[in-house]
């Protein structure tokens, strides 16, 4: 399934929990620099284009752009790895938690590069092996997630596409985007139906895996359990999850 059809399958309520994190989106705003005309590819509804230059939105998602705010840029339909512009047209391109949805993420990428003269993507690494092992939803109750990954490119493959450097980028503890990773240290959300609408993992795990990691979660909740093997993320006000911003 494309991330289109997912998405016309399951964004219905994508806009309850998904929202503009402040602190992530100063970084991708730093990370555009001067640019002063913005190519959003992949753009949902459009929770981090930035509002004091103009922008652009690509979108293949029908009921993805159905969502957009009244007075939002202007949404074309339309796919990373085709996209309708002549070389150079933008001062930057950027896309936001999407290229995991692309065919072809690498043509995705250098189509970003061809139309404008700086990229920055806010993407996932799951190069390191061990990578699902860091995140306690992953490692104790929903191990499915790292099949979701078995040949997509590497974070070094994307990277080297367009010449990009990458970021860490921490997810604080309180993160109002409701992203996979965003509840790290507030585990009860993760029993909400609306959260995990909200992301495509949960989707693409089955309804069988969802419902044993649901069920399991919400028994070690109860008992504790989670808590005790958790105890080190209490203190902390922000955790490397994996999240990168690829800057080009």
């Amino acid at each position: 399934m494309s991330g289109a059809q997912l998405y016309d399958t399951i964004g219905a309520t994508y806009t309850v929990t998904r929202r503009t994190e402040p602190r992530i989106a100063a970084r991708i705003s730093a990370a555009l620099g001067d640019a002063r005309t913005v190519l959003n590819v992949g753009a949902g509804t459009g929770s981090y284009e930035p509002t004091d230059r103009y922008v652009l939105a690509v979108e293949p998602s029908a009921l993805m752009r159905s969502q957009r705010p009244p007075g939002a840029p202007p949404c074309l339909v339309g796919s990373a790895e085709s996209l309708p512009f002549d070389d150079r047209s933008f001062d930057a391109a950027m896309a936001f938690a999407t290229i995991h949805h692309w065919q072809d993420p690498i043509a995705g990428l250098r189509e970003m590069r061809r139309v404008a003269r700086r990229v920055v993507v806010f993407t996932h690494d799951t190069s390191d092996t061990g990578w699902h092992q860091r995140f306690w939803l992953t490692r104790d109750y929903l191990p499915e997630a790292a099949d979701l990954v078995v040949g997509r490119p590497t974070l070094t493959e994307l990277a080297g596409a367009i010449g990009a450097r990458a970021e860490p980028v921490p997810v604080p503890w309180d993160c109002v985007d409701g992203f996979f990773e965003a509840y790290w240290r507030r585990p009860e959300a993760y029993l909400d139906e609306n959260v995990r609408r909200g992301t495509s993992v949960w989707a693409r795990v089955g309804p069988d895996a969802e419902q044993r990691a649901v069920r399991s979660l919400r028994d070690d909740l109860a008992s504790g359990r989670w808590a005790e093997r958790n105890r080190e993320l209490v203190d902390l006000d922000a955790a490397e999850l994996g999240l990168r911003l690829l800057i080009a």
